[in-house]
């Protein structure tokens, strides 16, 4: 299948899906026109990278994961590997929203001395 195709039966952009290709996660081959040409099994690979990437890890972590983004990985209980990835990612999340409450906070706190 050719990439808006791709694109469409996973809902990825086609500018995500050759981010992808480009960090090794996904794989084309190309036609005799140029175009790139993906196997019937990128579609679950791409579901696969977006269900890690929605769950907060960056493209860096999902990549640990390229030997196992072919299967239903909601279904596997997650590698030792995977569960550090995972509680690494957590506290930098946390730490994130931490930064951005207080932040809030602060800017909060100077509008409530500003007046109406």
């Amino acid at each position: 299948m050719r990439i808006g195709e791709l694109a469409r039966r996973t809902g990825a952009s086609p500018r995500a899906l050759r981010h992808y290709e480009q960090a090794g996660l996904i794989a084309s081959a190309r036609a005799a026109n140029g175009y790139r040409v993906y196997a019937g099994g990128a579609v679950a690979r791409v579901a696969n990278i977006r269900y890690l990437l929605d769950a907060g890890l960056t493209l860096d972590d999902v990549s640990a994961f390229r030997s196992c983004l072919d299967g239903d990985m909601r279904a596997v209980a997650p590698s030792p590997r995977g569960l550090e990835i995972a509680r690494e990612r957590l506290a930098v999340l946390d730490a994130r929203i931490a930064a951005q409450t207080a932040a809030r906070d602060r800017l909060a706190a100077s509008l409530a001395g500003a007046g109406p």
